[in-house]
């Protein structure tokens, strides 16, 4: 909490991320024959040629939920985030080993539209 009492932006969108992630169904019973699950993440923007550094993020499979929303690297972008849910549950429930989802941030910074993309090289393997 701020001193006046009230949390700040960043912590209400993290307690609201928290609640969706506990509401969500658990990963491993939409796609129970998944053993592990590697996100190769890289955005880019509009105004940029080249993407930014690309990072990884290794699921736990056992307890993640089977919710893919992650959120805008601009930290001016209002509202923004990428939820990429759909493309990577049809990718694992047809058991594809190696998969493409993409998204584009609907957010704002200041009073144009964010301009920021996603793209997201998934790496499956299966039972």
């Amino acid at each position: 909490m701020n001193r006046h009492g009230r949390r700040s932006d960043a912590a209400e969108r993290a307690a609201e991320r928290r609640s969706r992630e506990d509401a969500a169904p658990r990963l491993k019973d939409r796609a129970p024959d998944l053993v592990s699950l590697k996100l190769e993440v890289e955005e880019s923007h509009d105004t940029v040629g080249a993407g930014e550094p690309k990072h990884v993020r290794h699921i736990v499979v056992e307890r993640a939920p089977a919710l893919f929303i992650l959120p805008c690297g601009d930290r001016s972008c209002e509202g923004g985030g990428y939820d990429i849910t759909s493309p990577v549950l049809r990718a694992l429930e047809a058991h594809q080993e190696r998969f493409t989802a993409e998204d584009r941030c609907h957010g704002t910074v200041g009073n144009a539209s964010c301009g920021r993309s996603l793209r997201v090289i998934g790496t499956a393997t299966y039972r």
